[in-house]
């Protein structure tokens, strides 16, 4: 009976309207600034010289690309409020193939998730995993080890689930999404213009500046999405003291089951997933490996909630469930568990 009054209670705070958890009017922002974190640096010889014009009109010049270089570095952004009314500042990480773009405005042009945790009074940080956007790349395969890997437009489609991958159309007139789906279709494209390469072979490298950066920055509050995923598990693992709660948005990997899962019965942890998962056989998959994990934490004597939006009547939500037309929506039942765990003032 406990049990399942605890389970209505954290329901019912997951439930509160967004509007009731963020303020309208102008925000009070004490301070805008960015900061990089990790690397380290490489040495490359015996490359040969190249001759150069870097401006149009501007005479050659001779290249040489030997030397020492910054690299696997990351960068990330913060906007610290006047008065937060979170104890503790909120990092979000994103997904694969993307920057840290996915939680500002989203692709139709309203507010994102970054917009949405400063309005609910949390100081927000926004970053580029390592090899990503600002954070910059290397070469390869001198450096980063294999070479890049460039999205197409259309592997989304039944990836991200907005519909069968044989509903992909370059047309956007005759592409087929589910009759649900909470995408803004029309602006497909534009989500599109957000992919970056990425490299598949880099995640002792990204794993690495991700710790660094919650050296720099924490304690705190995570939120992390898809790729993301694997590293805020592992980087509430290397450093409970620093990360206080991890909110992981469909996550597609987790922790070995070798992992120590005791050291996070601190850390309360709630994983989030949208619509249509039966429908893709590579997200089955990828669910009962994140399931597997947060047993291995509630046998540890922790916390690892779900919200499954579907069970609660929340239906057509995708992938990139922060840019559906319900995102407000979603990030208030995120907000609402944050305010159950003690995470506000």
């Amino acid at each position: 009976m406990h049990r399942t009054f605890l389970a209505a209670a954290l329901m019912a705070a997951m439930a509160l309207p967004a509007q009731a958890q963020t303020q309208a009017g102008p925000l009070q922002v004490r301070e805008i600034g960015s900061l990089h974190v990790g690397g380290r640096i490489a040495m490359l010889e015996g490359l040969p010289e190249k001759e150069i014009t870097f401006s149009a009109g501007a005479p050659p010049t001779r290249m040489n690309p030997n030397g020492e270089f910054q690299v696997e570095q990351m960068y990330a952004q913060y906007v610290k409020l006047a008065n937060p009314r979170a104890r503790y500042p909120l990092l979000l990480w994103h997904g694969g193939g993307l920057t840290g773009v996915t939680w500002e405005t989203t692709p139709d042009g309203r507010p994102g998730w970054q917009m949405f945790f400063l309005r609910a009074g949390h100081d927000v940080w926004v970053s580029d995993a390592m090899e990503r956007g600002r954070s910059g790349w290397a070469r390869f395969p001198e450096v980063l080890p294999g070479e890049p890997i460039f999205r197409t437009m259309g592997e989304g489609w039944g990836l991200f689930r907005l519909g069968d991958q044989a509903g992909w159309n370059r047309d956007a007139a005759r592409r087929v999404a589910f009759p649900d789906s909470r995408f803004p279709l029309p602006y497909w494209d534009q989500f599109m213009k957000q992919g970056v390469p990425r490299w598949a072979t880099t995640d002792r490298q990204i794993q690495a500046a991700y710790d660094a950066y919650v050296q720099a920055a924490c304690p705190c509050v995570v939120v992390v999405h898809s790729q993301g995923g694997n590293f805020g598990f592992t980087a509430a693992l290397n450093a409970p003291d620093k990360i206080r709660a991890l909110i992981a948005v469909e996550p597609s990997g987790a922790p070995p089951q070798a992992a120590d899962a005791a050291r996070l019965k601190d850390v309360p942890h709630l994983v989030v997933w949208g619509d249509h998962l039966a429908e893709h056989p590579f997200w089955g998959k990828v669910r009962a490996n994140i399931e597997r994990w947060q047993g291995q934490i509630r046998s540890a004597g922790g916390t690892a909630d779900t919200l499954d939006l579907p069970a609660t009547g929340i239906r057509g939500n995708l992938h990139m469930l922060m840019m559906d037309t319900n995102s407000d929506e979603i990030a208030g039942r995120v907000q609402g568990w944050m305010a159950s765990k003690g995470l506000m003032k």
